[in-house]
């Protein structure tokens, strides 16, 4: 997430350019598969084997039931990670496929099924701009923080995501909030000024030496998010920005803590529905 502009300005290595769906895609899967092993083992015991997290402010799909009734339907999880999320739904009666970009994300889902001595759900190595999926296959589709920030061509995941879905098919996601790019990633009071335009698409890119883009995360105002779900042929019904809640203490890192989460929102999750005609 962004930095101020003091840290652009002195360190290359960190800027806001333009990188295209080559550049994102290559940078993105290289950077979970080089960090899968340290990001499940920092933060694989706040998510839990088989439970699903919306957020870092502690959301849990089991009290607030975002999905709706999950039990028979076909649900697609987009960007499952290590199927932390797909594994659940599995338990709760979902006929469930999850796929992630990053094979070392992958492996990881393998290592938890059979931890926990279960087959676990089917997953697929793949591209959310380009499913390979039959039109119509799903009832559902969800995302908690996955893919969905990570694409060059976030209308085109949407389109995709509404080819794979039924008619009247829940499509639901959560993302960093669109505020959280004009503040730097600071849990302290440092973390509490506006940096950046909110208006400033270009996305955060962390490169190496020579330029070439090592970590890609994209910026869409809300206005955008709703432009790209109605184009896609989706109705939104409902936004959440979940609160942090005041006992859960520094549980995440970065720009998610007790103190920023008192003022301002981390995160917004979009319900939205395929319409008929779409």
């Amino acid at each position: 997430m962004p930095e101020s502009a003091e840290t652009w300005q002195q360190v290359d290595l960190v800027t806001r350019r333009e990188a295209d769906n080559t550049q994102s895609v290559r940078a993105n899967r290289s950077w979970w598969d080089a960090n899968a092993d340290e990001y499940q083992a920092e933060h694989g015991g706040f998510l839990g084997d088989a439970r699903f997290l919306w957020c870092p402010e502690g959301l849990y799909e089991d009290s607030a039931g975002l999905l709706g009734e999950v039990a028979g339907r076909r649900v697609l999880e987009v960007g499952c990670g290590a199927a932390q999320c797909a594994r659940w739904l599995a338990g709760q009666g979902a006929q469930v496929v999850g796929f992630d970009l990053s094979a070392r994300q992958l492996a990881h889902a393998r290592r938890i099924d059979q931890a926990l001595g279960v087959p676990g759900p089917p997953l697929v190595q793949a591209d959310a701009t380009a499913l390979p999926f039959a039109a119509g296959s799903f009832d559902l589709a969800c995302s908690a923080f996955g893919a969905v920030p990570f694409v060059e061509d976030s209308a085109k995941l949407m389109r995709e995501v509404a080819r794979v879905l039924r008619p009247g098919g829940r499509w639901v996601f959560a993302v960093p909030h669109p505020f959280r790019w004009c503040l730097p990633d600071d849990p302290g009071e440092g973390g509490l000024k506006v940096r950046e335009s909110y208006f400033d698409r270009r996305p955060y890119v962390e490169q190496d030496e020579d330029g070439v883009a090592t970590y890609v995360e994209h910026h869409r105002t809300f206005g955008d998010r709703v432009s790209e779900l109605t184009a896609a042929g989706f109705a939104l019904a409902d936004l959440v920005e979940p609160e942090y809640p005041e006992q859960l203490g520094e549980r995440w890192g970065g720009g998610w803590s007790a103190l920023r989460g008192s003022l301002v929102p981390g995160t917004a999750i979009f319900i939205a529905h395929k319409t008929a005609a779409a």
